[in-house]
């Protein structure tokens, strides 16, 4: 998982906004209302840690963390202001000293501190007010409790990065129930909760080794959710991680919602290929999927990943891979086409062409003399006559070569079309021909039927017996 540096406590680290969409008033409501303490115990102000006697500094951290576990009702702005203030206060000290101090968590701290992390993080968050939302376009539902919220992520934070941080006495009270909700938390809209959930969840992995495995396989269950730690997965990779790239990442590729978050997905599939290029192959999954996922962004794919490998993986790769490329190049829509000419922009990748030219050259050529006469986009139609100027400098006599079988071929098929509408054409004469005959024996069959029989007509009076 990349991670980047922390917020900082003032700014909101939102989604930038691409588009000049209307955006959804914001609001201040969040999950604080499923929680709030309806009978509040009034908070009085302790003594100051700083000034605490050194054997008196547990006993008072520890009242700390407990006033530290009352619940404040952030949807009423103007109610329990002193109680807020002194937790607010408290909360920071607990930051600094943990921050600062050397000696400060002893072992009997460890479950108080745990209880008022779970106490104020772990809520029920709420039904999004836009089922729709898209962090690229809508704006988010920020907690309204952050001002508290953000100092209890802080001091986890500062927890699990202490020099005194003891692993053997954590792992009791930061136990799988508690990695479980804390994964859960990554369904809040609130991007700066998420970007501490984040760093918080990679120290978690990093400091309790015993929760490796349980992690990584939560994240397999709820993976849209979650970017997954491949940065320090070890070599040689194991099958349980192989596995993860093949049911879970690659299908990933196939998500509705792929755009929000494939830049990452890009980056973990490549650093797959890094670790292990003969994974590569896999390529192919990412390839037959295509069709599900936009196709500029499979191309984008396509060329990280090749790259990261080495000629060796390329060959492997190179037919199913570029016929792919030669169908993208004859698509109508010209960023699909212009994404995969750009190929040929990319002095590794040229170079790969250029080695396997005698496989790559036979694949597309077809397609690009074809849509260089045919697409509708003068700017595609000039980058093809590029490439097929690359194609004819690296292997003049194949070129030439393809280049009279594809007339040779292309006189063939217009020769079966030729035949193609003469036989239609005799098939069409010979059904109107069938329909007049058939019009004909019914126009007669008629005739007979209305004319009347001999005996009829000797049995029918005549007009001068009549007379």
């Amino acid at each position: 998982m990349k991670l980047y540096p922390k917020v900082a406590s003032d700014k909101v680290d939102g989604f930038p906004r691409r588009s000049m969409r209307r955006a959804r008033q914001r609001r201040s409501h969040s999950s604080s209302q499923f929680r709030y303490q309806s009978s509040q115990v009034e908070l009085t102000a302790l003594p100051l840690l700083k000034d605490a006697p050194v054997a008196e500094l547990h006993d008072l951290f520890c009242k700390k963390l407990q006033q530290c576990c009352v619940l404040f009702d952030f949807l009423d702005c103007v109610a329990d202001l002193k109680g807020k203030e002194v937790k607010r206060a408290a909360l920071n000290e607990l930051v600094e000293c943990v921050a600062t101090g050397r000696g400060v968590l002893i072992e009997p701290l460890y479950p108080e501190a745990i209880k008022m992390i779970s106490v104020n993080i772990f809520r029920t968050l709420p039904p999004s007010e836009n089922p729709e939302f898209d962090p690229e376009e809508d704006e988010p539902t920020l907690e309204a409790s952050w001002p508290h919220l953000q100092l209890v992520y802080e001091f986890f934070l500062r927890f699990l990065e202490c020099p005194d941080f003891q692993p053997s006495v954590a792992k009791r009270y930061v136990d799988q129930k508690f990695v479980l909700q804390l994964l859960e938390l990554f369904d809040s809209e609130d991007p700066r909760e998420r970007e501490y959930l984040k760093t918080i969840l990679h120290r978690v992995y990093g400091k309790l080794l015993g929760l490796r495995a349980y992690i990584r396989k939560q994240i397999n269950n709820i993976f849209l959710r979650s970017v997954p730690i491949i940065n320090g997965f070890a070599l040689p990779l194991k099958s349980e991680h192989k596995q993860f790239l093949v049911r879970v990442l690659i299908p990933l590729h196939t998500a509705k919602s792929l755009s929000i978050f494939h830049a990452q997905l890009a980056y973990c599939v490549v650093q797959f290929m890094e670790k292990d290029a003969t994974l590569v192959h896999l390529v192919i999954l990412i390839s037959g999927i295509k069709t599900l996922m936009t196709q500029v962004m499979f191309l984008g794919e396509m060329e990280e990943i090749l790259d990261v490998i080495e000629p060796s993986q390329f060959i492997r790769v190179q037919e199913p891979l570029f016929k792919q490329i030669a169908a993208c190049i004859s698509s109508p829509h010209f960023q699909v086409a212009e994404r995969a000419l750009y190929f040929w922009n990319n002095e590794y990748i040229l170079s790969l062409i250029e080695e396997n030219c005698q496989v790559i050259l036979p694949l597309v050529f077809a397609t690009l003399y074809r849509v260089s006469k045919e697409h509708w986009n003068q700017t595609i139609v000039s980058l093809i006559y590029n490439v097929l100027k690359t194609f004819m400098e690296m292997n003049s006599k194949l070129f030439d070569e393809l280049t009279a079988s594809y007339k040779v071929e292309k006189q063939k098929e217009l020769k079966r079309e030729r035949e193609r509408a003469e036989l239609w054409r005799s098939l069409e004469e010979q059904q109107e021909r069938r329909l007049i005959s058939m019009r004909e024996a019914c126009h007669n069959q008629r005739n007979l039927q209305e004319r009347p029989s001999p005996a009829q007509q000797d049995t029918a009076p005549s007009s001068n017996s009549a007379t």
